[in-house]
């Protein structure tokens, strides 16, 4: 991403500082409960900062180092294309009755809260191409499923957020393994190292993704409900699926009065199944030269993800609307009508989304929050700890600028060179830095993955936050643990002993809960 004009005497570039916009901007949201103010707070706070207080640079920063300049970026735009593709492919679903006649099936075949939850579970795992990609198909396709049992959507978004970076990140043939790949050739150690075979080997450590699956399991089938989530999970049984007023149902009421009779099941899954995932995957194929001759795992390696999704949702909208049209389920002029429709579904989202980018842009690019990164581990030695404060420094720079993608990037390279070639230590300090920008991919508030998983459960955005930090908070504290351990042997019982050790502890935490009965079903 391209940076705008910054202040270059600014006395808080490369500094901690350059640290505080962010964290600013996520302790006002959890405490406010209100993004878009806080986010905003967060951009001016990082536009003072790296216009070293002068109105004028200040004004340049914030507006064309910051707004301009993250909506002129390629990428930026690409997702805010496919956001709304898919918003309009909600919209198509709902208006052609394929939702409602998918949620009448579905309330026949799953019998049980935990069925409809493992179902969410099992989707967000099958679907592991792309996290963007993941968070909005599962979300369109299980809303109706756990709403008919009485899940809260606080609860479908925490599955939706765990079953999408936590699964990418471990999925060989992904957008993630491409950025990965991408980062550990920047380190300069090509001709020693084969990137994509170092991320393959960093699988077995990366603790915090594999004990997430392991933790989801145990949430739904101990039905464990932890700090704000009890809230939640006891008012979806009495009929409030969001708790706090946040309740887009009685839109979605007024919409499904001018609902088609004629739509079925498969005018959901149809499109969906058919056109939408096999579209997306085959688009980013084409991006990383599937039709030049790449094989299928380079073609995936060399993807550009924002646009492979592009096109391949793009040419999906076209056949699906066609599809419709043959089918005599949706009028022209009904299909037209979707389209300002799932645009206007998915402006929340697009919001946050441009704010967090914003503030990310004044944390890294403005104020060169990766600098100081650098100057505080680039001294470190290899040793038996690094691995686990690779881990903690890489939670913290997700958490507060909310990027993943940005944080490997810069730690990667310096894991690389902290430890010699070959020392097994590498692969677990690798599978650290991956660890612990997953960790705040999962949960930040600013991150793009947990937006989109708000926006793919239909759920207030903070109170997704809340209600998922707990869960999150144990398996990093946790997977912190088994590092240190990794550290000082390297072996698959390791991470064996982690995952076992992750299911007796939420099993522990489920007859704690027993002395307190919450909501089960």
């Amino acid at each position: 991403m391209t940076t705008g004009p910054v202040d270059e005497g600014s006395r808080f570039k490369g500094t901690i500082w350059a640290l505080a916009p962010p964290l600013v901007a996520i302790i006002l949201a959890l405490i406010t409960k209100e993004v878009y103010s806080s986010l905003f707070v967060g951009i001016v706070i990082g536009a003072i900062f790296a216009g070293d207080g002068h109105i004028e640079s200040t004004l340049n920063v914030m507006f064309e180092g910051g707004f301009i300049t993250v909506l002129s970026d390629s990428w930026n735009v690409g997702i805010l294309i496919f956001l709304v593709i898919l918003g309009t492919f909600g919209a198509l679903a709902l208006k052609s009755g394929g939702t409602r006649a998918y949620g009448e099936w579905a309330l026949s075949h799953i019998h049980s809260r935990k069925m409809a939850q493992l179902a969410t579970m099992v989707l967000g795992a099958v679907i592991f191409i792309d996290d963007y990609f993941n968070c909005l198909t599962v979300g369109s396709v299980m809303r109706p499923v756990t709403d008919a049992h009485k899940v809260s959507r606080a609860k479908l978004a925490y599955l939706i957020d765990s079953t999408a970076a936590p699964i990418c990140i471990i999925a060989p043939i992904s957008s993630w393994a491409a950025a990965v790949s991408g980062s550990i050739d920047d380190a300069g150690l090509g001709d020693v190292l084969n990137p994509y075979t170092l991320f393959t080997q960093s699988i077995e450590y990366n603790f915090y993704a594999l004990f997430t699956i392991a933790a989801v399991v145990c949430i739904i089938f101990f039905d464990i409900n932890l700090g704000p989530m009890k809230k939640h999970e006891k008012n979806a049984l009495n009929g409030d699926l969001f708790t706090v007023p946040f309740n887009p149902i009685e839109k979605q009421k007024s919409e499904e009065e001018e609902v088609s009779g004629k739509g079925k099941v498969i005018d959901l899954i149809l499109p969906i199944f058919v056109f939408l995932i096999p579209g997306c995957i085959i688009g980013l194929m084409y991006t990383g030269g599937i039709f030049d001759g790449a094989t299928i795992q380079d073609s995936f390696a060399n993807c550009d993800a924002s646009v492979g999704l592009v096109y391949g949702s793009g040419i999906a909208l076209i056949l699906t609307i066609i599809y419709f049209m043959l089918r005599n389920v949706l009028k022209f002029e009904e299909v037209m009508n979707c389209l300002p429709l799932g645009f206007r579904n998915m402006v929340p989202a697009i919001l946050i989304l441009i704010f967090a980018w914003t503030l990310c842009e004044m944390t890294r690019g403005q104020l060169d929050s990766a600098g100081y990164v650098k100057s505080i581990v680039s001294d470190f030695g290899g040793n038996a700890i690094l691995p686990a404060l690779f881990m903690l420094i890489a939670c913290f720079i997700s958490f507060s600028t909310g990027t993943s993608w940005g944080t490997f990037g810069i730690l990667l390279p310096i894991v690389l060179s902290v430890f010699e070639v070959g020392d097994p230590l590498m692969i677990v300090g690798v599978s650290a830095c991956l660890a612990g920008s997953v960790f705040g991919d999962h949960c930040s508030p600013i991150s793009d993955t947990t937006i989109m998983s708000s926006a793919g459960a239909q759920c207030n955005h903070i109170e997704h936050v809340s209600t998922q930090t707990p869960y999150a908070m144990i398996v990093a504290a946790i997977s912190f643990a088994f590092f240190l351990l990794a550290g000082f042997w390297q072996s698959i019982i390791v991470t064996v002993l982690g995952i076992a050790a992750t299911v007796a502890i939420f099993y522990i935490l489920k007859k704690t809960q027993e002395r307190n009965p919450e909501p089960s079903g």
